[in-house]
């Protein structure tokens, strides 16, 4: 446990003074309510305007022993566990923008604190996309990296950690550092990947980028139980039908199949106006995104809407809640991992442990999917829920980690419950940041 430091008086004046000195009158000052993380309050924010300034912050942190976490759009700020203590908030918002690239280079270094929205619009003008579609609206792409947050489009082409070519970073000292070029290099930077800052400050990533695709298409059928999304996946699965993506949605009032004869009429016959369909009352949604040429994806797609029955809808426009997470501010946010083919006996087991159905969705193709539980709900019974889930996850290779959950819930459960690895996560910490200066506490362990 870091001790609280008593930097007071002229003492935060003058690092306030020197953080000023370092990026710039408008671009450091003492710390608000609004600059904290996971409910923890920071004392000084600094936002630095390129590599060399946010060294000289490292640097600085490091002469006063002052700890320091590292902050992109704050979409993900209130994940991860508590750190023990925030001196400086390093704001990476100006660490921001596209390097430039030979043409058929096949990849684009970008600054951490550009918002990936940005990259993907100056990406697009060239016919081309980084294939990431991480679900919080305005995150950064060190904070997608940060986080290890992925979207629909993890089913085809993985993470963002999985895409990367190369990366720089700051270590805790503020010495820049390079990784990548090679298996090994890259195993360096992929450490980093999912890390929270907690072992190196991101400054640039090399990502692999791809034409835009001519074609895109979603397949909507609607569901209504974890064991027919199941039963679904693994015929998709077995089409080989290339998807790009394949996600579902169970919201909370997904039920059994209506038995009303108007219901499933209309289910039956849905409209093929090429706009996404709700589906019908009290049903979720299994969704297949196809991409590719305009020949090919009709083709398949077909093919899919045959396979998937009369109730398969075909649109051009994603549903309303693709690339979304199931929780709102204030919730306990799960993410469940486990095998496609135990994902329905995961997601019956969270239904079992809390009582009543819970609102899942995610990447049903690859057996990843977030859940919601209400804020309101007692730590107690939270941490029951998780006992009993994680126990049935353990026995498939499975895990769930709370991502995020109000102050009582965070003080009351274990975030991550059994971790392997642990060994080698805490000689890398010792490795980068042996002064535990970097968001401490943010990793499990306490690490």
């Amino acid at each position: 446990m870091l001790p609280a430091r008593s930097t007071g008086g002229s003492g935060a004046l003058d690092i306030a003074r020197r953080l000023t000195e370092i990026c710039g009158s408008r671009f450091a000052r003492f710390a608000g309510p609004a600059d904290e993380v996971a409910g923890r309050l920071a004392r000084w924010v600094a936002v630095p305007g390129g590599t060399h300034p946010a060294a000289e912050v490292l640097r600085l942190a490091a002469r006063h022993d002052l700890t320091v976490v590292a902050r992109g759009a704050g979409t993900k700020i209130d994940w991860g566990a508590v750190p023990e203590r925030v001196d400086i908030m390093l704001d990476t918002g100006r660490l921001a923008g596209i390097g430039h690239q030979p043409a058929g280079q096949g990849t684009a270094e970008v600054g951490a604190g550009t918002p990936l929205r940005a990259v993907q619009a100056s990406l697009e003008r060239t016919g081309q996309r980084l294939a990431l579609d991480a679900p919080s609206p305005g995150a950064t792409v060190g904070g997608v990296l940060a986080a290890d947050e992925a979207g629909p489009l993890r089913h085809r082409h993985g993470t963002a950690c999985d895409q990367l070519v190369g990366l720089r970073y700051l270590a805790a000292d503020g010495e820049l550092a390079e990784a990548g070029g090679g298996a090994a290099g890259l195993a360096q930077a992929r450490l980093l990947c999912g890390s929270e800052g907690a072992l190196g400050v991101l400054v640039s990533a090399t990502l692999r980028v791809q034409p835009l695709p001519a074609s895109r298409v979603w397949v909507t059928r609607p569901v209504w139980t974890p064991l027919e999304v199941h039963d679904l996946v693994r015929a998709v699965l077995a089409a080989r039908l290339d998807p790009a993506a394949i996600e579902m949605d169970l919201p909370a009032g997904a039920g059994p199949r209506p038995r009303d004869h108007r219901a499933e009429s209309m289910a039956r016959h849905p409209s093929m106006t090429g706009r996404p369909s709700t589906g019908p009352a009290g049903a979720g949604s299994l969704v297949v995104l196809l991409e590719g040429g305009p020949s090919d994806v009709a083709e398949r797609s077909d093919r899919l809407r045959s396979m998937l029955g009369a109730r398969a809808t075909v649109a051009r426009s994603a549903p309303s809640w693709w690339r979304s997470y199931p929780f709102a501010p204030g919730d306990t946010a799960l993410r469940l991992e486990v095998p496609i083919n135990d994902l329905h006996a995961a997601v019956y087991a969270l239904r079992d442990a809390a009582g009543a159905p819970v609102p899942v969705r995610g990447s049903a193709g690859l057996g990843v999917v977030h859940a919601a539980l209400p804020g309101t709900m007692a730590p107690d019974r939270v941490a029951s829920i998780l006992v009993a889930v994680r126990s049935v996850l353990l026995a498939r290779r499975g895990r769930c980690v709370v991502l995020s959950a109000p102050p009582a819930v965070r003080r009351a459960v274990d975030l991550w419950g059994e971790l392997t690895g642990m060994a080698r996560l805490r000689a890398v910490k010792q490795h980068l940041d042996p002064g535990h200066r970097l968001a401490p506490g943010r990793l499990p362990g306490g690490l």
